[in-house]
């Protein structure tokens, strides 16, 4: 592949419903999109997951920008590699200290390009073993019980394997109970995007008598430490999301018994081949895992399905249908679930769907070519 052009779409997409989590409220959400072309005049499209703000993680579309402009870009531009794994040996990519996000969007692209240039879905060539996933669905935090429970059962209607609730301290116990007492058998896990503390472990020993699947991140995004004590406290299984950044924190995480399971978010990872070599990892070591989400358009959601497709993933995704975010997604075909809660993979070549400019120019807040 020699890469000719790298164009980059800041996009704003208003969501549905506005999401909240434990650090804010989501309503209108902003990625980057990446278009890389190579000679031939084939292309791939990848997704940088970062927001405007920087809440989930130090990395935004503003820190974004300037990582892929400045630094990214001009490395990777008119550069001939043999295969999209090469991303990783670019002496400017392996100088620049985090920021995976950035790289993840290019990283992807290529992988997107690579697998069409040899004319093979994308999940086929990274080495997936089945043609649909199960899908989960991640539900923000209620302004009320009444609320919670009709916004899970209108998911459950539609056919989602797993549901996800978003936890707080003072929103955690209650919704919890609310929802076992309507739905005793269905699988539900929640998620606390680092909103406790070690101090908060007793309270978080209660939610063992809900039989839950996992609680999700409940400490410090950088800690592995108090995670390692609390799993061994607790019967419900520890995941880890934002601790988990890189195949070295991966390892070192499971080595101390921190993370009984692993979500891995490609685009919090860096791309592709690090959440399979993340996957491996945790395969090697008996630590399952299933792959998440950042609200992500049917590009980044592209990246999911073929990832959901390797064999260590055991659990349901977060990885929902066009339609669970936004009125209209910027692919064709959207990306849907079937009555039974998978997501079909596709056989064309790459991620699977065709990108629509037309769609992405419509809600582009700046566009430029590195």
């Amino acid at each position: 592949m020699k890469i000719r052009k790298i164009k980059v779409f800041h996009v704003a997409m208003e969501l549905k419903d506005p999401f909240e989590t434990s650090f804010g409220k989501t309503k209108l959400r902003h990625c980057l999109l990446i278009n890389i072309q190579d000679s031939s005049g084939e292309e791939g499209w990848g997704e940088v997951v970062a927001d405007d703000k920087p809440f989930y993680s130090y990395e935004t579309v503003w820190t974004a920008i300037h990582v892929i402009r400045d630094y990214i870009a001009p490395s990777v531009k008119n550069l001939e590699i043999e295969s999209a794994r090469d991303f990783w040996d670019i002496d400017i990519v392996k100088r620049i200290r985090g920021h995976n996000m950035a790289k993840a969007g290019i990283e992807e692209a290529l992988w997107d390009l690579e697998s069409k240039l040899n004319s093979k879905p994308l999940w086929r060539y990274i080495g997936g073993v089945r043609d649909k996933i199960s899908s989960g669905v991640s539900i923000g935090i209620q302004p009320s019980y009444e609320k919670l429970l009709k916004v899970v059962s209108f998911y459950l209607d539609q056919g989602y394997q797993r549901i996800k609730i978003k936890i707080k301290p003072g929103y955690d116990l209650e919704p919890v109970e609310v929802l076992r007492k309507e739905y005793p058998e269905t699988p539900l896990t929640v998620d606390a995007n680092s909103a406790y503390t070690i101090e908060h472990k007793d309270h978080l020993k209660k939610l063992d008598n809900y039989n839950l699947l996992m609680i999700e991140q409940p400490f410090h995004y950088d800690d592995i430490v108090d995670h390692s004590e609390l799993a061994k406290y607790l019967e419900t299984p520890i995941c880890l999301d934002e601790s988990i950044k890189d195949p070295v924190t991966a390892e070192g995480a499971i080595r101390i018994g921190a993370a009984e399971i692993i979500n891995i978010k490609p685009g919090r990872v860096g791309g592709i081949y690090p959440s399979k070599k993340i996957h491996d990892i945790a395969e090697k070591h008996s630590v399952p895992v299933w792959i998440g989400g950042m609200l992500e358009t049917g590009v980044g959601r592209g990246i999911q399905v073929a990832l959901a497709t390797l064999p260590n993933v055991r659990y349901p995704n977060d990885i929902s249908a066009s339609n669970r975010y936004y009125e209209e997604d910027i692919v064709e075909p959207p990306w849907t679930i079937d009555r039974e809660g998978y997501m079909h993979t596709s056989n064309k070549p790459g991620i699977g769907v065709d990108v629509l400019i037309d769609k992405v120019v419509k809600y582009a807040v700046k566009m430029f070519e590195v």
